[in-house]
């Protein structure tokens, strides 16, 4: 999960973007899935890239990044992706053709 912050006036950040409430929604969401404790981690991270597009997270060992989450999103991935085993494709981040 992005929390990389930037001062204002320059390019965007994820927790310019939320990506703080994010983070505490995720981990709180989890915290109501004992059956994942031992298969799931949250780790909070710097920069991974598509600030613009942000808050951004990336769930493994899928690899399967996330874009414009909102602490509201959180609980549709954590049912869907991480008990389920379904990507929130609303959610999917589109990178863009090189």
């Amino acid at each position: 999960m992005c929390v990389n912050e930037r001062p204002e006036g320059g390019k965007g950040s994820c927790a310019g973007r939320g990506s703080q409430a994010v983070l505490f929604a995720l981990q709180s969401g989890l915290s109501e899935h004992p059956e994942l404790w031992a298969s799931v981690s949250v780790t909070a991270t710097g920069c991974l890239g598509p600030c613009t597009e942000g808050p951004t997270l990336v769930v493994y060992p899928e690899g399967v990044w996330y874009a414009g989450v909102r602490a509201e999103d959180v609980a549709e991935i954590v049912r869907e992706h991480m008990v389920g085993g379904r990507p929130v494709v609303r959610l999917v981040y589109q990178w863009p053709e090189s």
